[in-house]
């Protein structure tokens, strides 16, 4: 297994501990920041698998497949987190949490016609302040930042939309020749 793919391993396998320390009370006050610095090193080795792999060739299939899955499970899951704390409304949630099963099941009619779609520069858009919202809510620092993040969800749930409709325009093929 190829270093990119390892790194997509450890983010999947990063994110039951993620999700242990922001639902548990085991750490106390430290649990936020252990769950944050999972979230960040997690979401480092989403920024590293892919530079690695296109630079050194090490595109594999199961790369492909797994790196996607890993950001949906890391980001879904650290959204979901964020719930009961307050700091996120569910209905963005599932707005965002939607969009990431419409396009996934896009992606797999899509592959069923030999028709690959690739990331967009909107979705990886998507991700990054997807991201950096959940830094700014986990990390909770008030003042000003509670701004900061609520302009962070404003903005990624723009950009889910906005990915999501790039994608079916782009794409619209896979509706009209991809059974669907």
């Amino acid at each position: 297994m190829n270093l990119p793919n390892r790194l997509t391993v450890l983010r999947v396998i990063m994110v039951p501990f993620f999700v242990f320390f922001m639902l548990s009370d085991v750490g106390g006050a430290a649990n936020k920041w252990i769950a944050l610095a999972l979230f960040v090193t997690a979401s480092l080795t989403d920024l590293l698998d892919g530079k690695i792999a296109r630079k050194y060739g090490l595109v594999t299939n199961f790369g492909k497949f797994m790196d996607p899955l890993a950001d949906k499970l890391l980001v879904c899951s650290a959204m979901i987190c964020l719930i009961p704390s307050g700091k996120l409304n569910t209905a963005v949630v599932i707005v965002i949490i939607a969009r990431e099963f419409i396009i996934s099941g896009f992606r797999l009619v899509a592959s069923d016609s030999g028709i690959v779609i690739a990331a967009s520069y909107w979705g990886k858009f998507k991700t990054v302040f997807q991201m950096a919202m959940i830094i700014v809510l986990i990390a909770d620092f008030g003042g000003v930042f509670d701004l900061i993040g609520e302009v962070l969800v404003w903005i990624a749930l723009a950009l889910t939309v906005i990915s999501l409709i790039d994608y079916i325009v782009k794409n619209r093929e896979v509706l009209t020749h991809g059974g669907m």
